[in-house]
């Protein structure tokens, strides 16, 4: 199949965390530290400033919102358009937080870096995954993971699925009903890809960005059979599928993804393609 990418938003600095919400698709604008929505005729607007850095993004059951502050590892819930603290990741994180997904209880599971990506030679260090409950308590709640990125959750509400950037697979969870994690296991074996943000769609099937390896976006079956793949011809590192119909694929890409070298470029764009399987689950 071929695809068509036509581009929706540009000038952005480093677009991350890509989520379809009330219309609109919203996002990170990482390196700009701000998060801002765009709706389908490409009108932008910031909704707040972050500046420990932004990430993942969800809302709580009762329609607020929850922001990964990456620098300063808390995650935060914006109350009467500020920002307060919903809970301090930092006991937990061993270096920068990440991707966060929300479920239908107010449960957040963030990931962090595990260690300082940017020394030459890093050394890759198993990181933990918090759980945040609706109240702010967190827990650690699965380790040993290789750089835990993008994640979705089942629309039963049963299963986690995790890309491990590093670790170069999706893995998979149970979710129990509270909202600990077991029966860790293998979804797909992506080698030599490096995931960074994905999402799912209604076949069970899970969109894949890979900013380094092929800078494409690609979609993989349970097993790791790869049925699409979308050039992007620079880094893609985050995905949604969203629209009316959940049918639109939006692509998050940039040129490089170290601050210093996008922050007065403004090339980060957002890009759209119409696929045919609808969104589903969470994010």
């Amino acid at each position: 199949m071929e695809f068509q990418k036509k581009t929706l938003v540009e000038g952005i600095v480093f677009g991350e965390g890509p989520r379809w919400h009330d219309g609109r698709l919203w996002f990170s604008d990482m390196h700009a530290d701000c998060v801002m929505a765009v709706g389908l005729d490409g009108a932008c607007e910031k909704i707040v400033d972050v500046p420990g850095q932004p990430s993942g993004l969800g809302w709580l059951p009762d329609g607020r919102l929850l922001v990964v502050s990456m620098v300063d590892r808390r995650l935060l819930r914006l109350e009467g358009g500020q920002l307060v603290e919903h809970a301090d990741l930092s006991n937990i994180a061993t270096w920068h937080c990440n991707d966060m997904v929300v479920d239908g209880s107010g449960n957040a599971y963030v990931g962090n870096f595990g260690y300082d990506l940017e020394p030459e030679e890093p050394v890759q260090v198993e990181a933990t995954m918090a759980l945040v409950a609706m109240d702010g308590t967190v827990k650690p709640v699965a380790d040993g993971f290789l750089f835990p990125n993008g994640m979705v959750i089942t629309p039963d509400g049963k299963t986690l699925i995790v890309a491990e950037t590093f670790g170069q697979k999706l893995t998979a969870f149970d979710i129990q009903s509270d909202g600990s994690l077991s029966n860790r296991r293998l979804f797909a074996d992506l080698s030599p890809s490096i995931p960074d943000g994905i999402c799912l769609d209604a076949q069970g099937a899970i969109w894949v960005a890979d900013p380094l390896t092929d800078e494409c976006c690609f979609r993989v079956l349970e097993g790791g059979q790869v049925t699409h793949r979308i050039p992007t011809g620079r880094g893609c590192y985050a995905c949604m599928l969203g629209g009316p119909d959940r049918k639109t694929l939006f692509l998050m890409t940039a040129d490089d993804f170290h601050r210093e070298k996008v922050l007065d470029a403004r090339s980060g764009k957002i890009e759209i393609v119409e696929v045919e399987v609808p969104g589903a689950g969470l994010p």
